[in-house]
């Protein structure tokens, strides 16, 4: 393939070399969700560089200056630490293209603890609308089901089709996923049964999307976070993030439904076990869990009598 090489006298300023970044990551097949990263890194990179700057005169002076003005602006560490990841990505397919290109350093994310529903909000959720509900609520429902059944993300569910659905072996294929493979994953009984009737209801030729909007159409990802948020502040749940589903998911399969990490990664479609290990570390604050009973010292100490101060 060739490539889109320019000669120095014909660049223009850094942002529009990083639209020509953007093409050719959009030529190479990269998925929508990592462009919309891109062109959402790049706005916001805006406010602390010069993107109008000529883009040979961009220097590692001036990545170090932009670092220090979204520290002084109250920026998170880790989305300082994504803007810098994905600037690093831009630089090194410059150098990879002809372009000039700088050397900085990477900027290592710091691990948090991942937020998830608590069972008291996951039981509201969860409860099954009432007769009288919209096509809307009742298709919200179903999704947040979905979302507890699979760990998926929201880009990967709104791709699927009716097709994928597979009630004889009790699987759903993902074909849309982060990481460009496609997936299938296991439906529990009571995923299928609320599945079953929700798809007589939505009807839809075979290659029609599974969740919908009210004209048949592929849910938008806007469309489909604002009709979740509609739906958990319908009950009484103000937090309103699709991926707090994911992490919920992943907390509850290891540390309530004691599943092991190997087959999480496959549920989430990990392309390698880093991942599911920082959901592995990050709830360790859940081995506290009936530690009475596991505890070696409790174990050793049990029945024996202890001296008491008097």
């Amino acid at each position: 393939m060739r490539k889109l090489k320019m000669p120095k006298q014909q660049l223009n300023n850094f942002e529009d070399v990083f639209h020509i970044f953007e093409a050719s990551q959009n030529a190479k097949g990269v998925s929508e969700t990592t462009l919309n990263n891109y062109k959402y890194n790049l706005k916001n990179i805006s406010k602390y560089l010069d993107v109008r700057k000529p883009f040979e005169d961009v220097t590692k002076r001036d990545i170090e200056q932009m670092v220090a003005a979204m520290r002084d602006a109250g920026l998170a560490h880790n989305s300082i630490a994504t803007y810098v990841r994905n600037l690093k990505t831009f630089y090194n397919w410059c150098k990879a293209e002809g372009f000039p290109s700088i050397d900085f350093p990477s900027i290592r994310e710091r691990e948090t603890v991942k937020e998830t529903y608590t069972d008291a909000e996951l039981e509201r959720l969860l409860r099954r609308p009432t007769g009288d509900c919209d096509f809307g609520e009742y298709r919200s429902w179903v999704l947040v089901n979905f979302f507890m059944n699979s760990g998926c993300r929201s880009a990967t569910v709104r791709h699927i089709q009716n097709k994928d659905v597979d009630f004889g072996s009790m699987t759903v294929v993902f074909r849309h996923n982060k990481n460009g493979r496609i997936q299938t994953i296991p439906l529990c009984s009571l995923m299928a049964s609320i599945l079953k009737e929700y798809m007589k209801i939505r009807g839809g030729a075979a290659d029609a999307y599974l969740f919908c909007n009210t004209y048949g159409e592929m849910l938008t990802e806007d469309a489909l976070r604002h009709a979740i948020r509609r739906y958990n502040q319908s009950r009484g749940v103000e937090s309103t993030s699709i991926h707090k589903f994911r992490h919920t998911f992943a907390r509850k399969y290891l540390i309530d439904c004691g599943g092991n990490a190997f087959t999480l990664q496959k549920l989430m479609g990990h392309s390698t076990l880093n991942m599911t290990k920082h959901y592995c570390r990050v709830f360790d604050t859940d081995i506290a869990k009936d530690y009475d009973i596991l505890s070696p010292l409790a174990q050793f100490q049990k029945g024996r009598v202890r001296i008491t101060k008097r």
